[in-house]
């Protein structure tokens, strides 16, 4: 259930990357997120092309958080590193895009905690019973997500 949980607020925080996106291409206005060349809390001005490259980066991400909430909603067995991996982009994003970007800050760590939560008590290792296809930090969970003893 946590799964299906945390692949919902993959999705939305995916969707939620559009206005990333279209605001530096002019698409929309947003009171919350202004257009502005500057990114680090207006420290550094990127100027107008290079606030649309960063607009791409944030639909590229939106994107990858799609797809891997369609990946944990399945049950794909390497939905976690993908999600690590997409989820520490999206920090960085985050960061460069403070202080219109720290809801986005928020959702991230939490997804963070989650996925390495759920990695550290084994939840994710039970998602396709003893397949090849899982994570090799699984093998030192048994099923039922307890730990075993290597001689």
């Amino acid at each position: 259930m946590l799964r299906v949980g945390l692949a919902g607020l993959m999705a939305l925080h995916g969707v939620a990357h559009w206005v990333g996106f279209a605001v530096p291409w002019r698409l929309v206005q947003a009171d919350e997120m202004p257009y502005s060349t500057e990114i680090l809390s207006g420290r550094i001005d990127v100027g107008d092309a290079g606030i649309r490259v960063f607009g791409v980066a944030w639909l590229l991400l939106g994107i990858a958080f799609l797809h891997i909430a369609v990946a944990a909603w399945m049950g794909r067995p390497d939905w976690p590193q993908l999600a690590l991996g997409v989820v520490a982009a999206s920090l960085v994003l985050c960061v460069l895009g403070l202080p219109a970007a720290r809801v986005g800050l928020r959702v991230n760590a939490l997804l963070l905690v989650a996925i390495l939560g759920g990695w550290a008590a084994g939840w994710w290792c039970r998602i396709r019973g003893t397949g090849t296809g899982r994570p090799r930090s699984c093998a030192r969970h048994t099923r039922a997500g307890s730990m075993t003893s290597r001689a």
